[in-house]
């Protein structure tokens, strides 16, 4: 470097594979976003495989590349979702692109969302061409609870994940509190792999500054999201009952459908919301929820991982409807917290999913406690904390490899 030469800013990549629902990619999101404002000088880029990212905006210096979509099958297989091609072929280009974005771009980190090989190994390339260059840092970042560590444990071994993880990757952060939930139980990870590991706390989420609010948020409101929606059915319908049988059931209800619920489906529930007339009203999808949820008087919620952080964000109490299928990851992360005392989960095991108790639920909501009661130390400081990994990960002295 010359006299004159200046030091090149920072470049930050996330992979979010992304093949259906919105977290992978909400979660990249608010860490780029606290990345980028806590050192103005940083840049950074998301790839996404989210067909609804060009919904979203993007903090400052944030950017993402859309990857060509894949859909999951009833069966568990994967196809294409647009391109006519076979999944080999488009996991082929996929992998293309992230090499070739990984080449141009140059990133001083790279941040692995929650799948050490990415999507059908697609990742794998990148990762040996990164570790050769010898100047990026690779992080594996993952929510608070995967599954099941018996489930868990065979996935990862099919993927050769921990493999990945022992190989290529600098450090582990999780993205919850290790008092609250270990994700990688049961996975053969070695005392190394654990000595990298960092326990961020909860990612905080706050109000986009500027984001007006809407004519719905202007009365009392329960919010009911069921995240991404593609799996709401459950949800929206024993809400919509509950309103329908309890003429008395109060205050009225703001749906935010997510906007992967079926078209079929949302046009049944909106005959529905327009017979309620005004209790219940509804929206299909918005970017900015987190003004919805910092207005509502209590959630009625499916237990994703952006949505649990939302609640404790804005220190909302909390019913969660979680899903079980096809993993149990919404349902551990729901009963613990009902164990803690931060959420109540209605279980379908346990409690029923029926149109009664979904009525008591809505009706006991006033008389929960409020998340902030529980005394959880680092509970939310999870950006604060990983702001700090990236401020020391990038300063001198030079970083050690994997061994």
């Amino acid at each position: 470097m010359t006299a004159d030469a200046q030091p090149r800013a920072p470049r930050v990549m996330f992979y979010s594979h992304d093949t259906f629902g919105l977290g992978h990619l909400r979660r990249s999101r608010a860490l780029a976003g606290a990345i980028t404002c806590a050192d103005p000088t940083a840049s950074a880029l998301i790839l996404t495989g989210s067909p609804v990212a060009g919904r979203f905006t993007f903090p400052r210096r944030v950017d993402h590349v859309r990857l060509p979509g894949v859909t999951k099958r009833a069966d568990g297989s994967y196809a294409s979702q647009t391109l006519g091609m076979g999944i080999d072929e488009v996991t082929d280009l996929r992998a293309g692109l992230i090499r070739t974005t990984a080449e141009w771009f140059a990133p001083d980190l790279f941040i692995v969302d929650k799948e050490p090989t990415g999507f059908r190994g697609e990742l794998m390339q990148t990762l040996d061409l990164l570790r050769a260059g010898g100047r990026t840092r690779m992080i594996l970042g993952l929510r608070d609870v995967l599954d099941e560590p018996e489930v868990l444990a065979a996935e990862w071994a099919r993927k050769e994940a921990v493999e990945a993880v022992e190989r290529f990757y600098h450090e582990i952060w999780v993205y919850g509190l290790q008092s609250i939930y270990d994700p990688t139980a049961g996975l053969p990870l070695s005392a190394a792999a654990h000595d990298r590991m960092h326990w961020t706390g909860y990612l905080r989420r706050e109000l986009t500054p500027g984001h007006p609010e809407t004519d719905e948020t202007q009365e009392p409101y329960i919010l009911v999201t069921p995240g991404g929606g593609g799996d709401g059915e459950i949800l929206v319908n024993l809400v919509l009952s509950a309103y329908e049988r309890d003429p008395d059931l109060s205050p009225r209800a703001l749906l935010v459908y997510g906007p992967f619920l079926s078209g079929d489906l949302r046009a049944e529930f909106e005959a529905r919301v327009a017979a309620l007339d005004g209790r219940v009203v509804s929206t299909g999808f918005d970017s900015q929820i987190e003004t919805l949820f910092a207005g509502a008087q209590g959630v009625i919620c499916m237990g994703g991982y952006n949505t649990f952080c939302e609640v404790l964000s804005f220190d909302k109490r909390a019913v969660i409807v979680p899903r079980t299928t096809p993993r149990l990851e919404q349902w551990i992360r729901a009963s613990r917290a009902e164990e803690l005392g931060l959420v109540r989960m209605l279980d379908e095991w346990r409690d029923g999913l029926t149109v009664e108790t979904m009525i008591g639920a809505i009706r006991s909501l006033p008389s929960q406690s409020l998340p902030s009661e529980v005394d959880c130390p680092g509970l939310l400081d999870g950006l604060d904390y990983v702001t700090g990994r990236v401020s020391a990960l990038l300063s001198p002295p030079a970083h050690k490899e994997v061994v």
